[in-house]
């Protein structure tokens, strides 16, 4: 089985340049319609059978794009990571390691509406750790210790398969580390983020409803010295 996180050789044509321009074209269309009131999904379907959209590039727009609205709120939200030291924060564990592994396993990413880096590895409760995994989770913990976070909590989704055996790999890895770490596995991750601090997704519910996030992912992909594709 290829390990290669988010990876679907039918990629190369859904996004290549001729297909991203009209893939471009598409957004600007479920944008309006967007910032009109319109249902997210109903507008990249309506959009996407007039431009003959596949299933992974209309699945890229709904993840790219964003009301105007929803931009302002989030950006107005988002907190540096140079204001963290001593402070706490609050991970989507499945969310942000699953889109550091794509990262590392070269994969596409998706340069977002509302700054965010998001992928198209879907995961519908199933999830293993892949050869990746480790140096993501290092690559998260190098960038908080740098930033001197003082305690990282972590939460993992219940019904996610192996969420245990990430924890374990999380708490092992942690021990090298200054920060006091929790990690917790939990039936309801985005509703205990909700009305959070410091919170490190790209999750779009969540990002409405915290009180303030942190946009890690585009500093891993900086040291990394990777690329991202834009749909918009």
């Amino acid at each position: 089985m290829n390990a290669k996180r988010g990876f679907v050789p039918e990629d190369e044509r859904n996004f290549s340049l001729p297909a991203l321009e009209n893939m471009k074209t598409a957004s600007r269309h479920v944008c309006y319609l967007l910032n009109e009131g319109y249902d997210l999904k109903q507008a990249v379907t309506f959009v996407g059978n007039h431009y003959l959209l596949s299933e992974r590039q209309r699945l890229a727009i709904m993840r790219s794009v964003a009301t105007q609205t929803q931009i302002e709120n989030r950006k107005e939200k988002q907190v540096p990571l140079t204001s963290l030291s001593g402070r706490e924060v609050w991970i989507d564990g499945f969310n942000t390691i699953i889109t550091l592994e794509v990262l590392l396993s070269d994969s596409i990413l998706f340069a977002c509406m509302d700054g965010t880096i998001r992928d198209l590895a879907a995961l519908r409760g199933t999830y293993r750790l892949i050869p990746e995994t480790e140096a993501a989770i290092r690559m998260l913990f190098d960038i908080l210790r740098e930033a001197g976070v003082s305690r990282v909590n972590i939460l993992l989704d219940q019904p996610v398969s192996n969420s245990g055996r990430l924890k374990t790999c999380m708490a092992d890895l942690g021990e090298e580390y200054p920060f006091i770490l929790d990690i917790r596995i939990l039936r309801d991750v985005d509703r205990e983020l909700y009305g959070k601090e410091n919170v490190v997704t790209s999750d779009s519910i969540i990002l409405d409803h915290c009180i303030s996030w942190v946009n890690l992912t585009p500093e891993c992909l900086e040291r990394q010295g990777k690329d991202t594709i834009q749909v918009w």
